[in-house]
């Protein structure tokens, strides 16, 4: 994926002026939001599911060294591999071997936010192995050149319109007067031509929602079944997966499953909830004859100890940028990175630098909606929060900022000063926006008004407006 974070100024201003985008945006709005409130609301220990969850993360994260070891333990007695990746060049790498040694020149995929983190679908393109992506979403796009823009739902930015034109593109098979206007005949071809592929395929690689300690069980929840046969089909199964996907039990992994499909869609649970522990053994009707857990790191370590690390309880569900007004108006492209919305605003600067994503924390209307449907509870504001003061004292952020910020602060330590400041711009601003009380442009304030119009004050400062119902109140 082209990393373009640094022009998410330059992506938003072309995504609110993108009719189509805008309107796919709305089936952000319309299908997440009712249903995960439904679903939240119809189980009463919604709410101590969430503690529940949160407990046995910060548990998990406080030892997670241990429970990665007894991990590994447990996939080698089952007869599986483990390998350490501390990099995404170490991913690419290990995985490609793997793929090699078996002559593997085609891969099938299941959806996994990991291989997109990695760009494994490049690497491994460049290295004369074909993947192909089995998840309908991720097929569409893969078909299209493009990135999820949506950890969940990776082509919610299009519309079915765009969809059939890129099958007739590229599934040259397809008759001229087949019927493709229905969802269900675009769902049917999809099916048809991916059918092949599975059995066409040496090695299927999936991703992992969680990781069992106690077993040594890969855990993946799909709504299609694609992913069962892209990881039972072919001759080996390669899981992909970071460090904190890790839960001590399966009674642990129960409880917050009960969690993943009601914040993601709404549902009770996925159609699809597969558990795979090693390869095929004797007795087993199907299954892979190799079984590899890739173990990445790439950053998350390093989180561990600092004000980021509750960002290592995301469960990838996306509930966050589902109730974001911010991912509402721009969609995922506009992110630049692999993970946009609030998780990504917190998580891409810890993985990338706040260097080259310092935009995303300040992408945020700060209205909490984010934390307040996480069913992991993490509080993404606070540290977008940290992020931004990060970005100050390393003065990334622009000198404009910084010295008004300055400024703001020299008057804030004299209570009188800024008063008297505040009202002389309240009553100046106001004097500007006219009838129309909207102000066009205005100097220091570019960053604003390239964009929007800013709102004119009424012309009293709301100092001045407490006195005033402060003194009514008494005379009354």
């Amino acid at each position: 994926m082209q990393f373009t974070a640094p022009q998410f100024k330059e992506n938003s201003a072309a995504a609110l002026h993108d009719p189509q985008l805008q309107k796919a945006l709305k089936n952000v709005e319309t299908g997440f939001i009712a249903k995960r409130a439904t679903a939240a609301a119809a189980l009463p220990e919604f709410d101590l599911l969430r503690d529940n969850a949160r407990d046995i993360k910060n548990h998990t994260l406080a030892h997670l060294d241990l429970y990665l070891e007894a991990y590994e333990a447990k996939v080698k007695a089952a007869g599986g591999h483990v390998h350490w990746a501390e990099s995404a060049e170490d991913a690419r790498r290990i995985i490609l071997d793997i793929c090699r040694k078996v002559n593997a020149k085609t891969v099938t995929k299941g959806k996994s936010m990991i291989t997109e983190e990695i760009n494994l679908n490049e690497f491994l393109e460049t290295q004369g192995v074909e993947p192909v992506e089995t998840d309908l979403g991720e097929y569409i796009i893969q078909l299209r050149g493009e990135h999820p823009s949506h950890i969940i739902a990776p082509a919610v930015h299009l519309n079915k319109d765009q969809v059939e034109a890129d099958f007739r593109r590229v599934h040259t098979h397809l008759p001229a007067d087949r019927d493709l206007t229905a969802p269900e005949t675009l769902l049917s071809e999809a099916r048809e031509v991916l059918r092949k592929r599975y059995f066409q395929a040496d090695v299927g690689i999936t991703g992992a929602n969680f990781l069992v300690a106690e077993t040594g069980t890969s855990v993946i929840v799909t709504n299609e079944g694609n992913g069962d046969l892209t990881q039972t089909l072919g001759k080996v199964h390669v899981v992909v997966a970071s460090l904190e996907k890790i839960v001590p039990t399966l009674e642990d992994c129960a409880q917050i499953l009960r969690l993943l499909a009601r914040s993601a869609t709404g549902q009770d649970m996925s159609v699809y909830t597969t558990f795979s522990t090693g390869p095929r053994r004797p007795e087993d009707p199907d299954g892979p004859d190799e079984y590899h857990v890739v173990l990445l790191d790439n950053g998350r370590s390093a989180m561990l100890g600092t004000e980021f690390e509750e960002m290592l309880r995301c469960i990838r569900c996306g509930a966050c940028m589902n109730h974001c007004p911010v991912y509402h108006a721009v969609g995922g492209h506009a992110y630049g990175s692999v993970y946009p919305g609030p998780m990504g605003a917190v998580l891409t600067p810890s993985l990338f630098g706040i260097d080259q994503s310092g935009h995303l924390p300040n992408a945020s209307t700060f209205c909490g909606r984010c934390e307040s449907v996480c069913p992991m509870r993490i509080p993404l504001p606070k540290m977008m929060r940290h992020w931004r003061e990060r970005e100050f004292e390393r003065h990334l952020t622009p000198a404009t900022s910084r010295y008004g910020l300055g400024l703001w602060a020299f008057f804030a330590k004299r209570p009188a000063l800024y008063r008297l400041a505040a009202s002389l711009g309240a009553r100046t601003l106001a004097m500007l926006g006219g009838d129309k009380r909207r102000i066009g442009a205005l100097p220091l304030a570019t960053g604003w008004t390239k964009y929007r119009d800013l709102p004119a004050p009424e012309g009293r400062t709301f100092l001045q407006q407490w006195a005033d119902r402060q003194k009514n109140r008494q005379g009354a």
